[in-house]
């Protein structure tokens, strides 16, 4: 009776079967709405495709997801390409999803825009992180295919215009799966290198899709990580790709950036010959400028009449070397009478004069200071001899010279009472010259005190 019951694991592994053998769930075409998206940590992504009605849950493995040319996320609508199966630990259908692009957009402009706003919030296209690039470039590198027509409309411009810049081709894939790791290679060789003053990267015009490699976010990165100024001149003008805002500088073409790169022998000629004739003038300027102040200098009073000039310089020479004698003069009147003033004033603070004056101060302070001690001595010998009089008065000894004694128990205290002992018990009585061992016979209580 009990072989017609299954288990839940034979049942879902029938219905996994079921499934697999169904050609219509072998490959499923599906829109809907995208919904807990999470990308895992090992590449898979787990999501929910929903519409108005209903829910199913899936699944893209990393081997599938690696080549999405954007990043899925909730509420944005898509178009899946899939299989449909049993997930057999918890018997739960799902979509297994191959491919998968959005609806209504296209992946490739939807990814250029998702890394673009990525960028952009890192801040990697402000102004602030562009390089300037050198006015006369020694050594610049080319990063491109070597068989394109990029290549050849840069050789050609450089060599045009500016024959002297040493140019180096960095050969590397533009096109195709391998690209984007080509280029990033390419840009990383150049700054190891570190032998240019600036880099072209780029390659000729072409559709999105062979533009591409230009849009990764890997090349984006060597770009913006270059230490080198960096030229981007991918396509045609209308063509923008992430390298273009990112790059320190953007061409509209190859040719474009070659006139970037170096300056114009020809513009440098004309303007070579504009500052030799700037130059000329300038020189001219300043000669005759010369001559002028020349001629004003042999028509002034000085040079007609040299022999008067010296005459009138020595005159004033004799004046002035009078003036400082004079000078001289009263200074040292001026210090004599200073002198004199001062050796008055030394004379009155003599220090003989001043140390009489304090030995006297000092004989004075020592004959007070022993009228006072003697004052003090005297007062303090006044009052210990009425101290030792108060004592001697209340000495204990003094009065027991007279008859008195004093009775101390066995333990040593004072008897002050009859009642602090008993008869029969061992007592001391101290006199002034001696002690008495002493008992107690009886007790006679005095009442006349009560």
């Amino acid at each position: 009776m009990n072989d017609k019951y299954l288990t839940v694991s034979a049942l879902t592994r029938y219905l996994k079967r079921k499934i697999e053998l169904d050609k219509h769930l072998r490959q499923v075409w599906l829109k809907g709405e995208v919904s807990n998206f999470k990308h895992h940590s090992r590449g898979h992504m787990y999501l929910t495709i929903k519409d108005d009605y209903t829910r199913i849950q899936a699944v893209m493995f990393a081997g599938n997801n690696r080549h999405l040319k954007f990043k899925p996320e909730n509420g944005m609508n898509v178009l899946i390409k899939g299989e449909v199966n049993i997930y057999e630990p918890q018997g739960q259908y799902q979509l297994y999803i191959q491919q998968m692009e959005p609806d209504g957009i296209g992946a490739l402009y939807l990814a250029f825009e998702q890394l673009k706003q990525k960028l952009a919030n890192e801040g990697l296209f402000d102004e602030l992180h562009k390089q300037a690039l050198p006015s006369y470039p020694k050594h610049i590198g080319v990063i491109t295919s070597p068989t394109g027509a990029a290549i050849r409309d840069i050789v050609t411009t450089i060599r045009r215009r500016y024959p002297i810049v040493k140019l180096t081709v960095i050969p590397v894939l533009v096109q195709g799966e391998q690209s984007p790791q080509s280029i990033e290679k390419g840009i990383k060789q150049a700054n190891e290198m570190d032998d240019f003053d600036v880099l072209i990267v780029g390659r000729g015009g072409g559709s999105i899709e062979e533009l591409w490699s230009f849009n990764e976010e890997r090349v984006a990165r060597a770009i913006a990580a270059s230490h080198i100024p960096i030229i981007s001149a991918v396509g045609h003008e209308t063509d923008v790709t992430i390298s273009d805002l990112i790059a320190d500088k953007r061409a509209p073409t190859p040719t474009g950036a070659a006139e970037l790169a170096v300056p114009s022998q020809i513009e440098l000629q004309d303007k070579l010959k504009s500052y030799r004739q700037r130059l000329d003038r300038i020189i001219k300027e300043k000669t005759n400028n010369a001559k002028e102040r020349l001629d004003q200098f042999k028509k002034s009073y000085a040079f007609r009449y040299p022999t008067i000039l010296v005459q009138q310089k020595e005159q004033e020479l004799d004046k002035n070397v009078d003036r400082m004698a004079k000078s001289f003069s009263n200074i040292q009147q001026r210090l004599n009478q200073h002198w004199e003033h001062v050796h008055k004033r030394l004379n009155q603070q003599h220090p003989d004069r001043q140390l009489t004056q304090y030995k006297q101060q000092l004989d004075q302070l020592r004959s007070r200071q022993t009228r006072v001690l003697q004052q003090v001595l005297q007062t303090k010998e006044n009052q210990l001899e009425k101290t030792i009089d108060k004592l001697m008065i209340l000495n204990p000894l003094h009065t027991m010279k007279r008859g008195y004694s004093i009775s101390y128990t066995k333990n040593g205290e004072v008897v002050q009472s009859a009642h602090d002992v008993q008869p029969g018990q061992q007592i001391a009585v101290k006199l002034h010259d001696g002690t008495l061992d002493c008992q107690v016979w009886g007790i006679e209580e005095d009442k006349s005190n009560e």
